[in-house]
């Protein structure tokens, strides 16, 4: 699937990177900024996709680059947070939780985000797991950014389910990874060591816990 050439008004990049500067989210604006230029590097060949969403301030920065390329962002997260999000654990925020089911929601907050910004022809959002998706997925993707969570397990299947998807000379983003465990958690790093000890990828430059693999051809 290459880019299309049917594609609607859409917000330019100045706009959208300034929005996504602004939207709640726990993504550095240096390292948004390094994820907007590193999708808008990469090859031609299909769609950018997220995993992992959270309220979408990192897909607004995927957008931004969409709308210079021609191409559209796929999220993909069942938006009921992470581990660390849910009550009890450091990053819990109960104003999240749903009244109706007394879970965690971030749906409503990530398409306020999006609308707000004018993205939502750009984003296309998929609610459910992202191993869930990757199972009926059969487009190649240029760019694919792994946000999800940050436990080992879901890391992994996250890497196992998605990178096969990732096109020859597609680009692998990973946040969060920290080698040193004193600045944060480890399955990001792990993550990452893994899909580089592969021998299938290339090291892209990074910046800080942002990295960049690139697939081999």
């Amino acid at each position: 699937m290459g880019r299309s050439l049917c594609f609607p008004l859409v917000p330019d990049s100045t706009a959208l990177l300034a929005a996504a500067q602004a939207a709640p989210g726990f993504m550095p604006s240096h390292e948004g900024l390094a994820l907007y230029r590193a999708a808008l590097a990469a090859p031609p060949v299909g769609p950018l996709l997220e995993v992992g969403s959270w309220m979408g301030k990192s897909a607004l920065y995927l957008a931004a680059a969409a709308s210079e390329v021609r191409t559209r962002v796929v999220t993909v997260d069942h938006h009921r947070g992470s581990e660390e999000h849910q009550p009890g654990w450091e990053y819990h925020d109960p104003t999240l939780i749903d009244p109706a089911t007394g879970l965690v929601d971030t749906l409503p907050a990530f398409r306020r985000t999006i609308a707000q910004a004018g993205a939502e022809d750009l984003v296309v959002a998929v609610i459910a797991r992202g191993e869930t998706l990757a199972q009926l997925w059969n487009t190649p993707l240029a760019f694919l950014f792994i946000d999800g969570s940050h436990t080992d397990d879901s890391a992994q299947r996250d890497l196992r389910a998605w990178a096969p998807h990732l096109a020859p000379g597609g680009t692998l983003a990973i946040h969060d990874v920290f080698p040193d465990p004193a600045d944060g958690g480890q399955a990001p790093y792990r993550m990452y060591r893994t899909a580089l000890d592969s021998g299938d990828y290339e090291e892209l430059d990074g910046t800080d816990s942002l990295r960049l693999l690139r697939r081999r051809d």
